[in-house]
């Protein structure tokens, strides 16, 4: 089952711009999920475990590396196919 996650990320740190940078080039290195990235949110699509175990191991890394962050999501699906 594909879905798809909007995720903001809003780490609470001076060097909040690196933070988040970090986080996308760690979601992209994953190689299994399409994602969409735009001045507000970033989106995920692919197969449900794939999303959601990327999302847990990457959330926990920004929160051993800040002291403060909020992340906002959207989850939906099932879609019919990635992307859609």
């Amino acid at each position: 089952m594909d879905i798809g996650v909007e995720i903001s990320l809003y780490p609470l740190a001076d060097d909040y711009r690196q933070r988040i940078t970090a986080f996308l080039d760690r979601l992209r290195a994953d190689g299994r999920l399409k994602i969409v990235t735009t001045s507000l949110s970033t989106q995920l699509f692919g197969p449900y475990e794939a999303v959601l175990g990327t999302l847990v191991r990457e959330m926990q890394a920004t929160f051993s590396e800040v002291d403060r962050a909020v992340f906002v999501m959207k989850v939906f699906g099932p879609l019919a196919a990635a992307g859609t």
